[in-house]
């Protein structure tokens, strides 16, 4: 891409003017930048953490609402142990990595491999429930819109793409007031509804959205482990700080262990809030209306200033929940192509210093499960839990094997909070897997595996590459005996001509090739050939079934079957180029399809010779009318 062009001013316009590698430094993230971005996934959760809880409960009757509360404080007490298990693998992992790291390190390649493959997989479906859930809640206040959540799911997964490839710093910036707004807000909102419930200034508000209120189901151990299951979305980005602990400034450890503990402290908060208040003023799910609506509906007035505020801070925030992902999918990616097993392009860092391939690579799997999915949160979260638990498990056990190993003062304390985390995690996570199988969790249980297979087949890949190209035992090239050159040519113009004059100068053993659909335009063909081939021998293929790049290739082949041990074939492909990309529609693609078909076949060398009509004056001629 030339400077100047459109594509690249539209491209300065979007993104912005390219950042030196010297100022790295200066786009790392404050704490209260890095709350923003690490933390919006985990604090977005309690918007609908509490739903799933109730639209599970629900279907055993609204007698069985009281778990509500109750499965509540038992999630907000594992969040707590997740997240001190947290604090100690990022001080151990001050570079960051998070599971990935300490599974691989600890436990095995295997183990780490599989930790990735969760997170990735994690991280995708957080883009697509985080987005989808900030559509729910318009059209919650907005019911009309809701014909339109697919084409709205992909207008904010456009934004938050422009965003990000603007670099880690100015993403942070650009997503930090939502993400205060719904802090606030949503704390003003639980405190008005406990102040309210104080004084006894409200009342029981029962929604009658669902049929199913005398209930459709027993209240069985299974139905309430569902229940906890899915309000186990609420430790959903957890993780997102200990992976991204090199984003932060200098001392990157404490700088993410503070972001973490503000982090839970806010995130337990407004969850055991939300439940509460949901509880107090007897919500039920309704599927036009989300629970937080219902609640600011009936705390502050459906039609107040305050509800429509925590609509749309909902709203934010549920979109830019998916930026927790789009900061760390690019990160984790570039951690494990390192390590080869994805493809190198995810360690490059782009103009502004983001991983472009890996935002980029984020959005497009997002969007195809938005448009798979049709943008429903409901369908969605059953994918979402199993990667997130995986991960949990695994980070936690390679953390207890870490301490064992090392044995530095206080390990025992360390390892047993670290075991503790890995136990409880295991046990949701089995629970998750069971309880979500049938809903589309086995999707997430084939995909990791098959991930990981494709990570082992990538460095298969590479180490193969190394093998092949390394110069140890090499001694030196094959010496070349002979240079044989063959010109393909579709008619005799300057671009030939040009091509013509360069295969000349590479060996003087050139043959000419013309593909003659009839005996009338090869005669024409050597004719012309005679006047300008410069005395080249020419060889004109018949093909009477009009196809010019089989016969050609049949040649091509011919004379490559005959090459001697020290005999080199070149093909010397004439190309003009138009003066204006879109004119390349006007032509035929035969030297595009002729190098790709060539690429692959052994013992040949292909050479491209452009012939550039923008750089040939040429006196004006009228256009024929």
């Amino acid at each position: 891409m030339f400077e100047g062009s459109p594509l690249r001013s539209i491209k300065r316009l979007l993104v912005g003017t390219p950042i030196p590698a010297s100022l790295a430094q200066h786009e790392r993230l404050s704490r209260v930048t890095g709350l923003a971005v690490l933390s919006s996934d985990a604090l977005s959760s309690v918007a609908y953490a509490t739903e799933e809880i109730l639209r599970t409960l629900i279907l055993a009757g609204a007698a069985t609402l009281w778990l509500t509360t109750p499965l509540a404080g038992i999630i907000a007490v594992l969040l707590l142990v997740v997240v001190f298990s947290y604090r100690q693998t990022i001080h151990a992992y001050p570079d960051g990595g998070g599971a990935y790291r300490v599974a691989k390190e600890n436990i095995g390649l295997y183990a780490g491999l599989v930790s990735a493959a969760a997170l990735l997989v994690d991280y995708v479906l957080t883009v697509a429930v985080s987005v989808a859930a900030g559509v729910a809640a318009i059209t919650s206040a907005f019911p009309s819109s809701h014909a339109f959540r697919v084409e709205l799911c992909l207008a904010f997964l456009v934004l938050l793409t422009l965003g990000n490839l603007r670099g880690v710093r100015e993403s942070g910036r650009l997503f930090a007031l939502p993400t205060y707004f719904f802090i606030v807000i949503t704390l003003t909102l639980v405190g008005t509804g406990l102040w309210k419930i104080a004084t006894g200034a409200t009342d029981s508000v029962g929604s009658v959205g669902l049929p199913t209120h005398g209930g459709t189901q027993a209240l069985t151990i299974f139905l309430v482990l569902r229940a906890f299951a899915n309000g186990c979305t609420a430790m959903t980005g957890v993780e997102a700080v200990s992976n991204g602990v090199s984003a932060f400034r200098p001392p990157e450890s404490r700088n993410a262990v503070t972001t973490l503990l503000i982090m839970a402290a806010l995130g337990v908060t407004m969850f055991l809030g939300i439940t509460v208040l949901a509880q107090s003023y007897g919500l039920l799910p309704q599927e036009q209306e989300t629970v937080v609506s219902q609640l600011a509906r009936a705390i502050f007035g459906g039609g107040s200033v305050l509800y429509y505020m925590v609509q749309a801070a909902t709203m934010l925030i549920l979109v830019l929940a998916a930026n927790t992902a789009y900061s760390d999918f690019p990160r984790l990616s570039s951690i494990v192509a390192r390590d080869r097993f994805l493809p190198r392009q995810f360690t490059r860092q782009g103009d502004r210093l983001a991983f472009s391939n890996g935002i980029l690579a984020l959005s497009v799997l997002a969007g195809v499960l938005m448009v798979a999915f049709r943008g429903d949160t409901h369908r969605l979260i059953p994918l979402y839990m199993v990667g997130v638990f995986v991960s949990f498990s695994l980070s936690q056990a390679g953390m207890v094997m870490k301490w064992r190993r090392e044995r530095v003062p206080g390990w025992r304390a360390s390892a047993l909070l670290n075991g503790l985390g890995a136990l409880l995690t295991t046990i949701v996570l089995l629970v998750v897997a069971i309880t979500k199988f049938g809903e589309g969790a086995w999707i997430v249980v084939l995909l990791v595996p098959l991930l990981v297979l494709l990570f082992l087949a990538i460095r298969r890949h590479y180490d193969d590459l190394d093998v092949r190209l390394s110069l140890a035992d090499y001694g030196a090239p094959p010496r070349i005996h002979r240079h044989r050159v063959i010109l393909p040519v579709s008619s005799v113009h300057r671009g030939t001509l040009a091509a013509l004059h360069y295969a000349r100068s590479l060996s003087n053993d050139v043959t000419a090739v013309h593909v003659a659909g009839n005996d009338a335009e090869a005669e024409q063909f050597r004719d012309d050939w005679a006047e300008w081939g410069d005395g080249v021998r020419l060889v004109v293929v018949e093909s009477p079934y009009r196809d010019l790049l089989q016969p050609l290739l049949d040649y091509i082949e011919s004379v490559a079957a005959k090459r001697q041990r020290h005999e080199t074939l070149t093909i010397v492909v004439p190309q003009f180029v138009p003066r204006s990309s879109w004119h390349n529609l006007l032509h035929s693609q035969t030297a595009a399809f002729l190098r790709l078909a060539l690429l692959f076949r052994p013992g040949i060398i292909i050479t491209s010779v452009p012939y550039q009509l923008s750089q040939i004056l040429v006196q004006d001629k009228p256009v024929p009318s």
